[in-house]
């Protein structure tokens, strides 16, 4: 990662050494070299639980289960992010394709892609995400969200 991805005070960012030691393999593909899962074979693609979903690197809360929404695709499927300052788009050009990447905005760990055709979700979009980025932190019983 690059030094413009350092973190805050609040969500460090680990270091490479700390990352490789503390992630799986799969997790560090997908978060450090930008791999995609295989789909429906994440942890959380048909996950219903209430909780917010937080970057598996910096603990960064990225997006709450209220906003979650089967889209069919076999990944996590959210109609928007937590905040406004948890996702960086990027323009990606791999794949014979021009397709917006988002990464968490503290650590620049990839999460996947948002797509516009999220046409029956109030934003109209669709960020799909790879469950080997996430960590969901489970909503109690009676805890607002």
């Amino acid at each position: 990662m690059t030094d413009t991805n350092a973190g805050s005070e609040d969500f460090p960012t680990p270091s490479d050494a700390d990352l490789k030691a503390s992630l799986t393999p799969e997790q560090y593909e997908v978060t450090q070299c930008s791999a995609t899962e295989q789909p429906f074979t994440g942890e959380y693609w048909d996950t219903h639980d209430p909780g917010m979903y937080r970057c598996v690197v910096c603990d960064v809360p990225l997006f709450d289960s209220e906003t979650k929404f089967d889209s069919g695709s076999g990944w996590p499927s959210f109609y928007q992010p937590a905040s406004d300052d948890a996702i960086d788009e990027r323009v990606d050009r791999s794949l014979n394709a021009v397709r917006t990447e988002i990464r968490c905005k503290n650590c620049g760990a990839h999460l996947g892609h948002v797509f516009p055709d999220g046409w029956d979700q109030p934003t109209g979009l669709r960020y799909c995400t790879n469950s080997a980025a996430l960590r969901l932190d489970p909503r109690q019983p009676g805890q607002q969200g």
